[in-house]
């Protein structure tokens, strides 16, 4: 009998030592693919900012409805001598190709802000690029000069928006201070949002037909120069080549 109750306590012992040395190798098992998963992700970013130290910074305009405001702005940014970028849809360019004329006349850089205005991450891989070349060609015709920035609808965006944009030859570009205009909140939230988020090698986000674009804006460019900044198109400010994204969405160059 006390042989027995030896051999049952063994065998006890046998298995906690096996079942701990399982659940041990499961565990490490487990850390080393997380570990692997997190080394092997290539997710894909816009970029949203840029690594300067030279207080560079760019605003951009967003036009799909309404023209009301844009010579205001045009002859504001004449003022100031600044250059800037907008991005156009196509149902905007087809209404609008006189005014798609003057800004690029007037020496602004033009983007493509796709043809419909859809939720991009949604379409498949072809409508993704008939979305940037229907706007690209409507862009050509008008200007004579391939765009190479794009900004989906919305900011929306996954992969593989960013693969078929880059495929075409756009780089993808969203915003790290958005201005929040299309709110109507007035003016003063407006300039007092883009000069306390703003810093070197921003990208600032406004709407061609906020409400309060024409007395926001002046204001705006006022402080930033009072504040040093030099404001240059989104072409110049970006690295079009040896950089890379942070996990910010900053692009920082490698050279």
């Amino acid at each position: 009998m006390k042989s027995n109750n030896h051999y049952h306590f063994a065998y006890r012992i046998i298995i906690v030592l096996f079942t701990l040395v399982l659940s041990m190798t499961i565990i490490s098992i487990n850390e080393n693919f997380s570990v692997i998963s997190a080394f092997s992700s290539t997710k894909e970013l816009p970029i949203y900012s840029v690594d300067r130290d030279d207080k560079k910074i760019a605003i951009s305009f967003d036009a799909a409805y309404g023209d009301e405001f844009t010579l205001d702005i045009l002859d504001t940014l004449d003022k100031y001598k600044i250059k800037s970028t907008f991005f156009l849809v196509k149902f905007w360019i087809d209404k609008f190709p006189h005014r798609v004329e003057e800004i690029h006349k007037r020496g602004h850089e033009i983007g493509n802000h796709s043809a419909t205005h859809p939720n991009m991450s949604e379409l498949s891989k072809e409508n993704m690029a008939k979305e940037l070349n229907d706007t690209g060609e409507e862009i050509y015709k008008i200007t004579k000069e391939k765009s190479i920035l794009f900004r989906p609808p919305y900011g929306d965006y996954n992969d593989k928006v960013i693969e078929v944009a880059r495929d075409n030859g756009y780089y993808t570009i969203q915003w790290d201070t958005d201005s929040l205009d299309w709110k109507e909140l007035g003016v003063q939230p407006v300039v007092d949002r883009v000069i306390r988020n703003v810093s070197s090698g921003s990208i600032v986000l406004f709407h061609n037909n906020a409400k309060y674009i024409s007395e926001y804006l002046p204001l705006v460019i006022e402080r930033l120069l009072d504040e040093g900044y030099e404001i240059v198109p989104i072409s110049e400010l970006i690295y079009r080549d040896n950089f890379k994204m942070d996990n910010s969405g900053k692009q920082i160059p490698t050279k």
